[in-house]
């Protein structure tokens, strides 16, 4: 082969040359795509073939603990320092009922590579690598189709696991791949599986796609070309909502959001998240035009005719928290998404043309938009713009640009882009000003915090001096 070998932890190696005294150790999966694809592999996992579970668990002994929680599935992970290695035998399986667990797993050592690669979902997941000898072994045309960008079915076994449909939805998300027809086809035959599908399994798939994605309009694509777009009717429901071509010269509200996902994976701000981050602002693009196929309408605007979608941002907010039920996500994802939603057009609340050397929007309004979007943030929100903005090519507006720049920059003046506004006056002040404790309390801190978001006062002392004169005046 032309290609470098893939660069292993010597203390793998070491084991590998171990195993080859008893059977035929092959990394496979994950690891080897990612390497033939020149990404760094994250995980190995090693099949060795003619070895039985028990002598497999005692040559890796000398090695570390062997854990044997897997023993039913040919299984032994073995722990080292804080890199764990997953080592099998070669196993066969048959579909025994419905769902995804609907499965009879046997190992058996004498599988051939072709035969223990088959039962592997797509092909380029189903090349294994020699690292001893350095020899790619690829039975079922996994290479050509990794070149070739095609995500495609290793054998007609696909269809006896439907979560491999949403599998493929988030790997031609990662790995920009367009999914075979045939295999498109088979997954169509097997739309009405999905209900076999527990949500935790969905969510597993579904999480992958918003944290790993490049190109996360490849996903959806999948989902439309195998009919199983249906299972997700708040996205489904976007495609051939028409908007104004004015605006939105790209197409229909699907093909904009479609564009939006790949324009925010571009985002450096984006790229350098968190996982978390990434996961929500992910969702919260997804999610943010799901209230337009409710409220899209042919009405006038400026004496013509316009496709509009008048407060479609509020009436996102239900179909984006159904949508995160429906996929299992966590439940605080609710928390962090559809504020995002509700508020992105909040960018064109400000005033349409503000004075030389005057924000465009009050500190006040930016104080309180951000304790709306709170636990997401204004730099969150930004993000969200920027991709709503940057998916309506080749549409560019200076002025729209300028926006996002200006609310950015004066909720990092305003020390509001990164949190909300932290409430500078409690319950303790009260206290100390002699007050007993009581219902009127909550009363007093909401005025308190209403004037802080209005400016009256910035820190603590400043704080306490407001409310002893608004008690003075009768407050509470």
């Amino acid at each position: 082969m032309t290609k470098s070998p893939m660069h292993l932890p010597e203390e793998l190696l070491a084991i590998l040359r171990a195993l080859r005294a008893v059977g035929r150790p092959r990394l496979v999966g994950g690891c080897v795509r990612d390497w033939l694809l020149e990404l760094k592999p994250k995980d190995f996992d090693i099949e060795v073939a003619g070895v039985d579970y028990e002598t497999l668990a005692s040559r890796l002994a000398p090695f570390g603990e062997p854990d044997l929680v897997g023993r039913s599935f040919g299984i032994v992970k073995l722990r080292r320092g804080s890199t764990e290695y997953d080592f099998s035998v070669p196993r066969r399986e048959s579909k025994t009922g419905a769902g995804h667990r609907g499965f009879a797993v046997a190992p058996d050592p004498t599988l051939s590579d072709a035969g223990a690669a088959a039962r592997r979902d797509f092909t380029i997941n189903a090349i294994a690598y020699d690292p001893l000898d350095d020899i790619i072994i690829d039975p079922h045309g996994g290479q050509a189709d990794l070149h070739a960008r095609i995500l495609r079915h290793t054998s007609a076994a696909f269809a006896e696991d439907p979560l491999r449909v949403l599998r493929g939805m988030q790997l031609a998300a990662r790995f920009d791949l367009t999914l075979a027809p045939e295999t498109a086809a088979l997954s169509r035959g097997i739309v009405d599986a999905w209900r076999e599908l527990p949500v935790e399994r969905v969510w597993g798939e579904w999480d992958k796609w918003a944290r790993l994605s490049t190109v996360p309009s490849r996903g959806i694509t999948v989902l439309a070309e195998t009919g199983w777009l249906r299972h997700f009717p708040e996205i489904a429901a976007m495609q051939g909502v028409p908007q104004e071509r004015e605006w939105h010269p790209e197409g229909d509200v699907l093909r904009h959001t479609q564009l939006c996902l790949d324009a925010l994976v571009r985002l450096p701000d984006w790229q350098a998240s968190d996982p978390p981050r990434r996961r929500f602002v992910m969702l919260a693009v997804l999610a943010h035009d799901f209230g337009k196929p409710a409220t899209t309408v042919r009405a006038e605007r400026r004496g013509v005719l316009r496709w509009l979608s008048p407060r479609h941002e509020e009436a996102g907010a239900a179909p984006s928290e159904t949508f995160l039920r429906r996929i299992g996500s966590p439940l605080n994802l609710v928390e962090w998404v559809v504020p995002l939603v509700r508020h992105h057009l909040a960018h064109h609340a400000g005033q349409p043309q503000p004075e030389a050397g005057q924000p465009a929007f009050s500190d006040s309004a930016v104080r309180r938009l951000a304790r709306k979007l709170a636990p997401a943030t204004i730099d969150d929100l930004c993000l969200v713009l920027w991709a709503d903005h940057l998916g309506r090519p080749p549409l560019v507006s200076a002025e729209t640009e300028a926006r996002i720049h200006a609310l950015r920059d004066q909720a990092r003046a305003l020390a509001v882009a990164d949190a909300a506004p932290r409430p500078l006056i409690l319950g303790r002040h009260l206290v100390q000003l002699g007050l007993a404790p009581g219902p009127q309390f909550k009363s007093i801190i909401e005025d308190c915090a209403e004037a802080q978001l209005e400016g009256a006062f910035t820190d603590e002392a400043g704080g306490v001096a407001w409310l002893q004169e608004h008690l003075r005046k009768g407050g509470k």
